[in-house]
Parts: structure tokens; sequence; C-alpha cells
């Protein structure tokens, strides 16, 4: 399983990383598709099909929160704000409900919406991200890592107290603990070779908040799997499970950066 694991991680780094590191139009490509990957991970748990019309309205929408600055200036001449077309498609799914005789219902509708927020929203800051600089985006996906080898290497060693045996029953406070410390040597580490225009003091209060932020957003998608019965989000990532499954911190913690102006 380990050896899995790793492999995994090794071929997954090798493409990911390239992109990461170009920027522009390649990563925001990306990021569209594992966004879609994802959000079909959602609804999969949710039993809705793939092939079907709430499925393909709810691309449509994740993709409108993906959009970059050059497809808003297009999408800014229809004669509707952002929030006029997004009740647009909450009435089309609505409506869907009648047609199919709630075979498709109000819990779905809520379901898929709030999913397109959860994905969409979170890749969507991902792409900003990129845009801001790659330290930014080295930052952000170096704590994640950090606080997940951290976390799982402390908890193997030292844990011995569980930290929310319900949701996620090998995680340990002491592990925890080891997620954030590792955070934040490894962003004074970044700090030091690649610098970001904040003070040191800052980069390791925006590290601690971050590696929470990301070890709660791991819990919520454990959380997630525990009420739908499942495992994993997907098996796209042997040893490691879905695209979810890898950037469900990631799409939780990053969005924190921008609320708190560390990346504008």
């Amino acid at each position: 399983m380990m050896k899995t694991r790793i492999i995994t991680a090794i071929i997954g780094l090798a493409i990911f990383l390239p992109f990461v590191l170009y920027g522009k139009w390649p990563f925001t490509v990306f990021i569209y598709l594992i966004a879609t990957i994802g959000l079909l991970e959602m609804l999969k748990m949710k039993r809705i099909p793939f092939f079907s019309f709430p499925t393909l309205i709810g691309i449509a929408l994740l993709w409108m929160f993906l959009l970059n600055e050059e497809l808003y200036t297009l999408i800014n001449k229809i004669p509707l704000n952002n929030l006029e077309i997004l009740y647009c498609f909450v009435l089309i799914l609505l409506s869907y409900t009648v047609f199919v005789k709630n075979r498709f219902s109000f819990d779905d509708v809520s379901f898929v919406l709030l999913s397109i927020f959860y994905v969409g929203i979170g890749f969507s800051y991902l792409i900003e991200t990129r845009q801001a600089g790659l330290e930014y985006i080295l930052f952000a996906l170096l704590i994640i890592w950090f606080t997940d080898s951290g976390a799982y290497f402390v908890g193997r060693a030292m844990g011995k107290r569980k930290l929310w045996p319900i949701i996620s029953p090998k995680k340990t406070i002491e592990g925890f603990i080891g997620g954030v410390l590792s955070a934040i040597v490894i962003a004074i580490f970044l700090q030091w070779i690649y610098p970001i225009d904040a003070s040191l003091l800052i980069i390791i209060f925006v590290a601690i908040i971050a590696s929470v932020l990301a070890q709660i957003g791991d819990l919520v998608q454990s959380a997630f799997k525990r009420i739908y019965d499942i495992k994993d989000s997907g098996n796209i990532l042997p040893g490691h499970g879905g695209i979810l499954d890898r950037f469900d911190s990631l799409i939780f913690m990053v969005p924190f950066l921008h609320f708190i102006q560390f990346i504008t």
C-alpha cells in the first residue's frame, strides 16, 4: 500500500509540478480538468449519474466559477449580473425536479449547488494564487504537503490521543500538532530561500492558521465519505483515492489566504 502511494505521488508530482511552474493558460486548463473531476466525485457520492442533465448543468456552473478575467469580460456582455446568472441555473435545476417527478429532488438540487460552491470557489482561488506569483502557490502547496506528512509521521510515531475518531479514526491530536509544526518549519525555510513580501512573524502566523484549516478541510472530506459510506472520493489516484482526497485541504485553505489579503 505504501509503495503504491509513493509511486502515485511521484508520478502525480511529475505531472502537476510542470503546470505549477509554468503557470499561465496551461495551469488554468489543468485546474479546469481536475476541478471537473472533483465535482464529478462529489456528485457520485450522491449517486447522481455521470451522464445526466444535473451533472451537465453542474459542470457548466462550475466552469463559470473558474472563469479568468478574459472570459469574465466576455460573459459580462450578457445583460445579467453573476447572481442573476446563478439564480437562472438554480431555477433550471428546480424545474428539472418537476419534469422528472421528484426522482431528482430539492435535496439533490441543494447538494449539486453546494458541491459547485465547495469545489468551484476553492479551485478558482487556486488559479488566482498562481496568477499572483509562483512564490504564493509554492507556499500554499508546501504548507499542505508538509502538514500532511508531518501529521502522518508524528501521528504514527507518537500519536496516542484520537483527534476525532467518529470521522477519522487514525488521526491523533499529536499528529495534528505535528502537522502544524511541520508547516511552520517549511514556511520559515521557504521565506529564507524564496521570500514573500511579508514579515517572518506574519509568515509564521499564516502558516499556523493555514495548516489548521488544511487539516479541517481533510476532516470535512472524511465526514462526507462517512455520511455517504464510501472509502475514497474516487479511484483515479491509486493508493490515494480521488482528486478530492488529495486536494480537499488545498481547496479549503487557499481561499483563506485571499480573504485575509495575504495574497492579493
